[in-house]
């Protein structure tokens, strides 16, 4: 039965927390593609197929023509960062992107003037920031809901979604002013600073009935007061932490050894990268809550406890050093040590030199544009079939995160599939074969 979808009519306003290199690196290429100067790789919206019914039905729309998105064309940004920059200043200070393309967008981009943002410096503590509102927490949430209805009004957008792209902030556990909505709210008018700036706009977001993707391990929507506001406004959430290089690489090849039953010894991951997001993670405990984020992803796609003789003994190690001379380029190093038939031992390494922002900036396109499906459809809360996109995908109280890329991508698809009225897909097949033997 097809789900009432509300159409995708008039424009969609993508306003962002965090104006750095992800950000104008997804602004830029927008408006690019736009021109008709690029095309959005890595969109799975965009450049995406989905089959539709059987494999002999020979279905395979483009993602963007099957369900109701919203167009690139109709899509305004906007967005806070701690610096003043426009985004055409703050794309070249980047340098993820070349200044040739850059300057073929320049007039777009130079209109994109970051608001102040709502900062908290003990969460963020390498960044030196210049563009900051102030008042207490409850002040900043009520500013940054003036925020989004000003802007929604003068771009004369019909709808609008909010997408984190700032900085990973320090490692924090939720506590008591966490557990309710009640509490929360009572927490912002007590100034309690336990209230993390990303909390503040995802509140601030919610509050207002206005999906919240989060593209970093923070708490930030992650937390029951959030999950509590979301039901009560009917609006999706997504988080949390974009899944670009390291770990889209786990997730694609972990998967693969549990299929086959080879056992892992030990993986050890390092990067290195220069953009702020590496200047951030410089902290230790800024580091922690990435450390987190990524440690997990292993754990849950193994399973040692289900299979304690392939994974029991597994010893999984992460580091990332900041190293200015990279920028934007991230380099990663996995050593894998595995094992096989009657416990012979085998080794795989891998050197991935990626782009952090290139990666990232079509997860947050795809994010913004199925969060505002999602509204559309009527769908609120914990949005797990956007768990494809996320390191540490958020679920219900007591589920256990799927992580295997694969899988995620099924849940996605058959979401759509149901969207829309279309059967869901098994993969099952037999049909095909039983119809064959009834013809015989």
């Amino acid at each position: 039965m097809k789900t009432n979808v509300k159409p995708a009519n008039g424009k969609l306003g993508i306003l962002i927390p965090g104006l750095g290199a992800v950000a104008t690196t997804l602004i830029a290429g927008v408006e690019a593609v736009k021109k008709g100067i690029s095309q959005p790789i890595g969109s799975l919206t965009q450049m995406g197929n989905i089959r539709l019914g059987k494999r002999t039905e020979n279905r395979f729309p483009k993602v963007k023509d099957f369900v109701p998105l919203a167009s690139l064309n109709d899509i305004v940004f906007g967005g806070w960062d701690v610096y003043s920059d426009n985004v055409y200043e703050a794309a070249m200070k980047a340098k993820v992107l070349e200044p040739g393309l850059l300057n073929q967008v320049k007039s777009e981009l130079e209109v994109v003037v970051p608001m102040k943002a709502a900062f908290d410096s003990n969460y963020a503590k390498n960044l030196i920031a210049t563009n900051v509102k102030t008042g207490t927490r409850y002040e900043l949430a009520q500013q940054v809901m003036d925020d989004i209805l000003t802007f929604k009004e003068n771009n004369g957008c019909d709808r609008i979604v909010l997408v984190w792209c700032g900085s990973t902030e320090i490692y924090y556990e939720a506590t008591e002013i966490h557990q309710t909505l009640e509490k929360f709210e009572q927490a912002l008018i007590d100034d309690d600073k336990r209230i993390s700036p990303s909390m503040i706009y995802a509140y601030s977001a919610l509050k207002l009935g206005i999906p919240f993707a989060n593209g970093a391990p923070n708490l930030t929507v992650d937390i029951p007061a959030m999950i509590e506001l979301a039901k009560l406004t009917d609006t999706p959430i997504a988080g949390k932490d974009f899944k670009t290089g390291q770990t889209l690489m786990k997730t694609i090849l972990a998967p693969g050894l549990a299929a086959r039953s080879l056992g892992v010894r030990g993986w050890f991951s390092t990067n290195i990268l220069g953009n702020r997001d590496g200047l951030v993670l410089d902290d230790p405990d800024n580091f922690k809550t990435k450390e987190v984020s990524k440690l997990g992803v292993l754990e849950d796609i193994l399973r040692p406890d289900a299979n304690p003789e392939l994974y029991g003994d597994l010893y999984h190690k992460i580091r990332i050093d900041y190293y200015p001379p990279h920028g934007d380029n991230k380099e990663s190093w996995d050593n894998i040590d595995i094992f096989g038939w009657l416990g012979y031992k085998m080794q795989i390494k891998i050197n991935f030199l990626c782009r952090d922002s290139i990666l990232a900036a079509p997860i947050a396109l795809d994010l913004a544009l199925f969060s505002d499906l999602a509204k559309r459809a009527g769908m609120s809360g914990i949005q797990e079939w956007l768990s494809f996109y996320l390191k540490s995908p958020q679920t219900a109280a007591g589920l256990h995160p799927e992580n295997d890329i694969f899988k995620q991508l099924i849940k996605l698809q058959n979401t759509l599939r149901h969207l829309m009225g279309e059967d869901l897909i098994t993969h099952l097949g037999l049909d095909y074969y039983q119809e064959l033997v009834d013809v015989l």
